[in-house]
């Protein structure tokens, strides 16, 4: 069994365009006997998105994301203190402060980060292309 952590992006691709996935990508995250995490800072960054209306879903992130996140099987991912602190330590490559505490976390549990931003491979972080 292998571990993958989901990018934010990546997981609502997988729920609202699973086409915008790479077909090798969209294997991968059908395996189940792969392990897929989803991190509570993806929880926390949607319903910010939302709250701003950046992001429109069918219904609010209180229901959406559990309810979702049991129909695509995804493991949750609790954020730590060692992962906040770990951000601190990573180089400025990327200003957005979910995708550090995404890169924080693959780090801390040496799992690769599946994801469609090229930026973060500039981290000393394993990625997979979404």
């Amino acid at each position: 069994m292998s571990r993958y952590l989901l990018d934010t992006q990546v997981w609502l691709w997988l729920l609202a365009e699973p086409r915008r996935l790479r077909e090798d990508t969209r294997d991968l995250l059908a395996d189940a006997t792969n392990e897929i995490l989803l991190s509570a800072a993806s929880g926390w960054e949607i319903l910010i998105k939302y709250r701003l209306g950046k992001l429109l879903l069918p219904e609010p992130p209180r229901s959406y994301v559990p309810d979702r996140m049991r129909r695509t099987g995804m493991t949750p991912l609790a954020v730590e203190h060692n992962h906040v602190l770990r951000v601190a330590e990573l180089p400025d490559h990327h200003r957005d402060s979910f995708d550090r505490l995404l890169v924080a976390q693959a780090q801390a549990l040496d799992i690769p980060l599946v994801t469609a931003d090229g930026r973060l491979s500039a981290y000393e972080v394993k990625t997979l292309p979404a």
